[in-house]
């Protein structure tokens, strides 16, 4: 059956279906000889489609949570010299990050070979929320707090409201729980660098129906297939 060549290239664990349009745009995609262009279809059982000059493979989707640790780069080759989290994971499927957690940041992280699975569940439009412990330096004011629930303006935009919760704090440290409705670069440490804190530390705990729960530090688990239709009925209920 023809699908939109975009789709089959992200179904393939290529990348996601909006990275695969702009493969499509740079003409870097080939159907049977042809250069692609956005809006054709292809039926990758009788025919041949290359990127880069090389043929996709459709693989058999795989979808992982691990609890990443600190020092580990959320891409598919590192930039630094330092460990990317797809070396913590044993598969030989070709799997990339869902979102992304800063090198110095820790927690859930889900990864998949499934761009159509990953483009849905980043969609800005999604009802997939984020959960996030963050102890921060300092005695931070319920003002502050309240500036941060309501938005703060960063360079590009205005972040929207979130949920923010105290779970202690003394002079020393505060503790919040961060629920986030978005997901923009280093978001949480550039809202507390706006109001003038420092991130002690930062851990996602929860990604929509998905919890870090007993998950040790660096180790990972395979996701049930009801936690993925679970997931995947979240994304798709707010785009």
């Amino acid at each position: 059956m023809a699908e939109r060549v975009q789709k089959l290239i992200a179904s393939a664990g290529i990348c996601s279906r909006r990275k695969a349009e702009e493969l499509i745009k740079q003409g870097r995609v080939k159907i049977n000889g042809q250069t692609a262009k956005i809006g054709d279809s292809a039926d990758s059982n009788t025919d041949t489609i290359l990127v880069d000059g090389k043929p996709i493979n459709p693989q058999e989707r795989v979808y992982f949570a691990l609890n990443k640790p600190i020092g580990y780069e959320c891409t598919l080759q590192s930039t630094t010299g330092k460990p990317t989290v797809a070396e913590l994971i044993d598969t030989k499927a070709r799997i990339f990050p869902i979102g992304r957690l800063d090198t110095d940041s820790r927690g859930l992280l889900l990864l998949t070979n499934d761009g159509e699975f990953a483009n849905l569940v980043m969609h800005p439009g999604s009802s997939v929320d984020k959960v996030y412990r963050v102890s921060v330096e300092g005695d931070v004011p319920i003002a502050l707090i309240n500036t941060m629930r309501n938005g703060i303006q960063l360079e590009e935009a205005r972040t929207r409201p979130c949920e923010i919760e105290v779970l202690s704090k003394d002079k020393d440290k505060t503790i919040l729980e961060f629920i986030l409705h978005e997901g923009r670069k280093r978001q949480i440490r550039r809202m507390l660098e706006a109001i003038e804190y420092s991130v002690i530390d930062l851990c996602r705990e929860k990604v929509g129906n998905i919890t870090l729960g007993k998950l040790n530090e660096g180790n990972y688990r395979v996701l049930k297939q009801d936690e993925i239709e679970a997931l995947r009925s979240l994304a798709i209920e707010g785009s």
